[in-house]
């Protein structure tokens, strides 16, 4: 049994530790409640993937979506105020504000990746969070050309330069609290969720919008690399039935690292877990080693 919630356990209480640290370091015993709050769901969510049966294993990661979407969208957005568009990240930094958006981006998204990879995106993005209740749960077709995945790269500089020029150019610096804050907040997420969903339908795949848009991915591909929980599978074992590959929401050549003798390594791997559930051989697990990801073995038209 322990071995089955190691992950679970070793996430709940990394979150944990992160909150008390932050909490000692400031004082402030709301990055206490906050950090505890988000392990909490995340390792009860994860428990729950672990110890339920097979076809209602997906209940564990929409448990956790739900409860850490809905908390950062409207508790810590719309409620407390913190811009959490990427655009509200950068401006915390310009004014070098300690604030909730920026020990946010710092945990979830620039230093937590080192150990659990894209798992946001897997388990706690509040845009995942709705895509994934559209009817598009894998694209049949595979990816389209990279050329479209520089798109989100774009999107990230762009987002990155408007903040600049609005800083520095035209000295606008945006109160941090109050009406304008909820705009930029409300007017960034609904042009995410606007694309996201209309690309969705578009290209019949719900994660269209991670995959080609979402400017967050040019942190999250940086840093997963180096994620010690990765995928693994036993080569031995694998009969190449090939349902990984059909149900990886991330188009994931998963059989190629597998054959390979490798952990996965793509950092477009958002630790859905899914491929874990569907293998009816059960030979793939989440496994904890220090190795460098980035080879990329992707399914495309």
């Amino acid at each position: 049994m322990l071995k089955r919630i190691r992950v679970p356990l070793i996430l709940f209480i990394s979150f944990w530790a992160i909150a008390i640290t932050l909490w000692q370091a400031t004082g402030n015993i709301f990055l206490l409640i906050n950090f505890g709050y988000i392990g909490t769901a995340i390792g009860v969510g994860l428990g729950l993937y672990v110890l339920l049966p097979r076809q209602k294993k997906p209940s564990g990661r929409r448990f956790a979506q739900l409860l850490v979407g809905i908390y950062m969208l409207f508790f810590l957005g719309i409620i407390k105020k913190e811009n959490m568009q990427l655009e509200g990240f950068f401006f915390y930094l310009l004014a070098g504000l300690f604030s909730g958006s920026v020990i946010h981006y710092m945990v979830a998204k620039i230093a937590g990746p080192i150990l659990f990879g894209r798992g946001y995106c897997g388990w706690s993005c509040w845009t995942a969070m709705v895509l994934d209740y559209l009817p598009y749960k894998r694209n049949k077709l595979g990816r389209l050309a990279p050329k479209w995945e520089h798109i989100r790269y774009v999107h990230f500089a762009l987002s990155l330069l408007l903040v600049l020029l609005l800083w520095f150019l035209f000295q606008y610096k945006p109160p941090f609290t109050g009406h304008e804050t909820l705009a930029w907040l409300g007017v960034g997420n609904m042009i995410y969720f606007i694309s996201a969903i209309t690309l969705a339908y578009m290209l019949k795949d719900n994660r269209a919008f991670c995959k080609y848009l979402c400017p967050i991915t040019a942190i999250l591909k940086i840093t997963s690399r180096f994620s010690f929980l990765k995928i693994e599978g036993d080569k031995e074992k694998c009969t190449q039935c090939g349902a990984c590959n059909k149900t990886c929401p991330m188009d994931i050549n998963i059989m190629a690292y597998v054959n390979n003798g490798e952990r996965v390594l793509s950092s477009e791997c958002i630790f859905c877990l899914t491929c874990t559930t569907v293998c009816p051989e059960g030979i793939l697990d989440e496994t904890l080693k220090m190795d460098i990801g980035g080879k990329e073995h992707i399914q495309r038209r």
